[in-house]
């Protein structure tokens, strides 16, 4: 039942990923000036690790369009081809990962394929965050997303920490019980 679930609603997860990484992006020129001269390559993100109790995720498949962003390739739109850049995300701890972005850690990825690609991406990864304060600012003015802004970042580092630690204890069949 869970399966059938997940089916339905990973489209639809994807599309939001998908637009918040658009939207990420958007507000730092030079990343979509990076991305630009790539137009029409596609890109596979593939989370490694993922923990065997949840249902399987599955890849995001994504192709870069020329303004520099980001479109969401669905099953309708052919045969799955080998991407021009494979990017696997370590998923062994999904709650300690979503955390750790969410304060600005970098991710631990794997990046396989295109050199040029891979290393525009790399560069995105390096030095293009999500600025939620400034998005906060616009409905709430800049003291309170200030302030949310600091207790966010605060509470996400400590569910990071406790993820991280709670991840010990969890058995995972790599010697990590």
């Amino acid at each position: 039942m869970l399966q059938e679930w997940s089916k339905l609603l990973a489209p639809a997860l994807q599309d939001r990923i998908t637009l918040l990484l658009n939207h990420v992006m958007s507000r730092e020129p030079v990343a979509t000036a990076r991305l630009a001269p790539h137009t029409g390559k596609t890109l596979r993100l593939r989370l490694v690790g993922w923990p065997a109790m949840l249902p399987a995720a599955p890849d995001l498949r994504l192709r870069i369009t020329p303004a520099g962003l980001l479109e969401r390739l669905g099953d309708e739109e052919g045969p799955r081809q080998e991407p021009d850049l494979l990017i696997e995300l370590d998923a062994s701890n999904p709650a300690a990962a979503a955390f750790a972005a969410l304060s600005g850690a970098r991710p631990e990825v794997r990046v396989d394929g295109d050199a040029q690609l891979a290393g525009d991406f790399n560069w995105l990864i390096d030095h293009v965050r999500w600025d939620i304060e400034d998005d906060l600012a616009a409905i709430t003015g800049p003291a309170v997303a200030h302030q949310l802004g600091r207790f966010g970042r605060a509470v996400a580092g400590a569910m990071a920490t406790l993820a991280r630690q709670a991840g010990r204890f969890m058995p995972d069949g790599q010697g990590r019980a």
